[in-house]
């Protein structure tokens, strides 16, 4: 039976704040590992073609008085551990716009936030840098607007990270690490918590202990991801993720109504996932060579075995098209094949193993 001596039992009135470090000293650490990350963007995406591209344009822009395209890659927006929106057009000017609020994105005016129908997810860790990298290359490839979501580095990354996270995404997906990590964080040093999670704490009704936000889908990206889908008055039509953010995309739409996941398209790059939601319709690509997405594909078989390592980085072969993978599953859906005969095919193709 409790008494007045017993001590207090709500979170909000433990002394916490003894283990709470001062931000001034977490966030250069957080930058810091965030720009360790950037440099393996080089690697995995084709930045090259990115930086290219976006400095080509910005004379163009310059004389016009609007914002340089390249901004989204300068040193300050790589280092940068909060995550943001990125709606990247290869083909239309001034290419890029950035949201740093998913409220903000939801309720914009402009109708290039409505016409988007694309969005891309990249892997562990990744910046501005890899996030624009794939959505350019796949804006280039169909010629239409791609949102690239930039994912959020908090310091739960950071010891994610520290577990090998780089190399066993596919069991920390399955445990629900970050979640828990963020979650424990959250409750002992909110102010350490929050950093990165800007983006995600803008969701709406976005769960939150001490004024830290707690994810609900295993990651910000993910909980980002299920608000667009969720929110969005458009549909989005096909979400691309690569590596680890194939898990996210697959996290973001498990419990969405049904209405919001028919006639989607799912293409994942190096890390293939189990096809269990309703009406959507998958596009599977895992390298032959591609030793750590095989790692992490838990006995999920891709649709595709190209001769390919995990990278998207074409200076780096046997690297993955992406942009050609993507325009492959919107050919696909202009095709029409009939529903039950591409269940069929993907069954077929489960049964080979890959040569």
């Amino acid at each position: 039976m409790a008494t007045q001596d017993d001590p207090p039992t709500s979170i909000t009135e433990l002394p916490l704040n003894v283990f709470e470090l001062p931000e001034w000293l977490v966030e250069p650490a957080v930058r810091s590992c965030r720009l360790f990350n950037t440099a393996l963007d080089f690697i995995f995406y084709d930045v090259p073609t990115l930086r290219s591209a976006l400095t080509g344009r910005d004379a163009a822009m310059d004389a016009q008085g609007k914002k340089l395209p390249s901004r989204i890659i300068d040193f300050d927006a790589l280092s940068d551990p909060e995550g943001s929106l990125l709606l990247i057009d290869a083909t239309t000017a001034p290419y890029v716009h950035k949201y740093e609020s998913v409220k903000k994105f939801l309720e914009s005016p402009y109708q290039e936030t409505r016409d988007v129908d694309i969005a891309t997810i990249t892997g562990v860790g990744s910046s501005a840098l890899g996030s624009a990298a794939l959505a350019w290359n796949i804006s280039v490839a169909l010629e239409k607007p791609v949102l690239a979501i930039v994912p959020g580095y908090g310091v739960a990354d950071v010891v994610l990270q520290g577990l090998g996270g780089w190399f066993a995404f596919g069991l920390h997906d399955f445990l629900g690490s970050k979640t828990l990590i963020q979650a424990e964080l959250a409750t002992t040093v909110p102010k350490a918590a929050r950093i990165g999670r800007k983006l995600a704490a803008s969701t709406p009704q976005e769960p939150t202990a001490r004024g830290a936000p707690i994810f609900r889908y295993g990651s910000g990206s993910s909980d980002v991801l299920h608000a667009l889908l969720q929110y969005r008055v458009a549909p989005f039509r096909l979400l691309v993720g690569h590596s680890k953010g194939a898990l996210q995309i697959n996290n973001a739409i498990q419990s969405l109504p049904a209405e919001r996941t028919q006639g989607l398209r799912v293409v994942t790059l190096g890390c293939p996932m189990a096809e269990n939601v309703a009406g959507v319709e998958y596009h599977q690509y895992l390298g032959l060579f591609d030793a750590l997405g095989q790692l992490n594909a838990w006995g999920h078989w891709p649709d595709h075995w190209p001769p390919t390592w995990h990278s998207t980085n074409p200076v780096l072969p046997p690297a993955m098209a992406a942009g050609e993978m993507a325009s492959a599953s919107v050919r696909d859906a202009i095709v029409g094949k009939p529903g039950a005969a591409r269940h069929k095919i993907r069954r077929d193709r489960r049964r080979r193993s890959p040569r």
